[in-house]
C-alpha cells in the first residue's frame, strides 16, 4: 500500500474518534432538578368556640367562669352545641367538668350534708357518633369543698344554692370532617346520708362544664373556580337576498 494512502487512512480514523468526543465536550452539564417547595407550616389557633348552652347556670363569683348545666339526653340537638371552624387535621376540644352540689347551710350545721356524686357525660357528633365519655367524681361535706358560688340567686350574698364542685379537665380529639359536637349527660350516681340514687331521666341537669376552648389548624381557603365564558350565539346575516 502506498505510504500516502496509509497516512490518509490514519487521519480519517483519528477524525472519526475525535468527533464524538468533541460533541460531548460541547454539551451543557445536566441541570439539577428543582426542589419542591414544602407546604407552609400552619400554626394552631386556640380560641373560645361558638357555643349554644340550653341551660346557663351563671357566672362564678370568684372565678368569673361561665358555667353551663349538662342535661341528660339522647338527641345530640338538645345538648350543649360546640361549633368548630373549618380545620385541617384533627382539632382539640378542652373543657372543665364539674359536679352540681345543692348547698344547704342547715344540713352542714346538722352534719347531714355529706354527698358523693359521680356524673357521666358523653361528647357526640351531630349524627350521634360517640367520641368519648367523661366522668367526674366528688365528695361534699362543707362549703369549703365547693369550687365557686354562682351569682344571680336568692341566697345570702345573692348567690344560687346550686354550685360547682370538683374539676376534671377533659380533652377530646375532633375529626377533621366534624364542624360541631354535642355534650350530653348520661347518668348521675348520688350517695347521701339518705341513701343511693341514680338519675337518668332526660332533661335533668347532672353536671356542669366551664372553660371551653378549642385548638385547631385553619383549613386553606377554598379554591376559586374560573368563570365560565358564555358562548355568544352567531349573529344573523343582515344582507338582503338578491332579486
Amino acid at each position: 500500500m502506498p505510504r500516502w494512502l496509509c497516512l490518509g487512512t490514519l487521519v480519517l480514523i483519528a477524525m472519526a474518534f475525535a468527533a464524538p468526543a468533541a460533541s460531548q465536550a460541547r454539551q451543557a452539564p445536566a441541570k439539577k432538578p428543582t426542589p419542591r417547595k414544602s407546604a407552609p407550616v400552619v400554626k394552631p389557633v386556640q380560641v373560645r368556640p361558638e357555643m349554644t348552652c340550653p341551660a346557663v347556670l351563671g357566672t362564678g363569683v370568684t372565678s368569673k367562669r361561665e358555667f353551663c348545666d349538662v342535661m341528660v339526653g339522647r338527641d345530640p340537638q338538645t345538648g350543649i352545641i360546640i361549633r368548630f371552624p373549618p380545620h385541617r387535621g384533627t382539632a382539640m376540644l378542652t373543657f372543665d367538668l364539674h359536679n352540681r352540689e345543692t348547698y344547704s347551710e342547715q344540713l352542714v350545721r346538722e352534719n347531714r350534708a355529706y354527698a358523693r356524686h359521680t356524673a357521666t357525660i358523653g361528647v357526640l357528633t351531630p349524627d350521634g357518633t360517640l367520641l368519648t365519655r367523661a366522668v367526674v367524681d366528688t365528695e361534699f361535706r362543707t362549703g369549703k369543698d365547693l369550687l365557686d358560688r354562682v351569682g344571680g340567686g336568692a341566697g345570702p350574698g345573692g348567690v344560687k344554692a346550686v354550685a360547682p364542685i370538683g374539676v376534671e379537665t377533659i380533652h377530646v380529639e375532633i375529626p377533621e370532617d366534624a364542624d360541631a359536637v354535642s355534650v350530653l349527660g348520661e347518668k348521675l350516681l348520688s350517695v347521701t346520708v339518705d341513701g343511693t340514687e341514680t338519675f337518668t331521666a332526660p332533661g335533668r341537669p347532672i353536671a356542669i362544664i366551664s372553660s371551653v376552648m378549642i385548638e385547631y389548624r385553619p383549613a386553606p381557603p377554598p379554591k376559586k373556580k374560573a368563570p365560565v365564558k358564555k358562548k355568544q350565539a352567531p349573529q344573523a346575516s343582515s344582507a338582503k337576498p338578491k332579486a
